[in-house]
């Protein structure tokens, strides 16, 4: 298994290109692994308004091998995606297990109005813990001014972002 994006922190990560490589033979790819280990921390993966592609070395062979966009690495995972492009190498399900029924009645994934082929929600997990994101509110949690509080700090970086969604 490769993860690309983990840890336990708040993080949003906006206006990206992330590329999944060619896995080594038996392996797969899941673009994050988050570990939030409290449901009371607030904390998470954002991805928003991004792109998941596959890379150069990935693309010919992407039939052999399957590309997830998370699993929970710790009991209440959050990760969500936002607006951003899925391209085909996502499989339809979406999302990995961990391990058998860990976590999935507690961690927190979302999806909000993506785009492309690999987007479409009705093959998805059907995990308690797994949402399409409907409401614009809902998804507004998970932006830069209301998850990371970005609009207090970022401006002084001259790193740009986009407020909403």
């Amino acid at each position: 298994m490769v993860d690309f994006i983990f840890g336990n922190a708040a993080v949003v990560l906006q206006n990206c290109m992330i590329y999944a490589r060619k896995p080594m033979s038996g392996q797969q790819n899941t673009v994050t692994a988050q570990g939030r280990t409290d449901p009371n921390q607030n904390i998470g993966i954002s991805i928003h308004n991004s792109q998941v592609m596959a890379s150069f070395d990935l693309k010919p062979v992407l039939s052999s091998f399957k590309t997830y966009l998370g699993r929970p690495w710790m009991e209440y995972s959050r990760t969500v995606y936002l607006q951003t492009y899925l391209d085909t190498l996502v499989d339809p399900v979406g999302w990995l297990e961990q391990d058998g029924n860990f976590a999935l009645n507690t961690l927190y994934y979302g999806e909000y109005k993506n785009s492309s082929p690999g987007s479409s929600t009705s093959g998805r997990v059907k995990w308690g813990g797994y949402r399409v994101i409907s409401s614009a509110i809902e998804a507004l949690q998970f932006s830069v001014p209301n998850f990371i509080v970005g609009q207090s700090w970022l401006p002084s970086t001259s790193v740009p972002f986009t407020s909403g969604l």
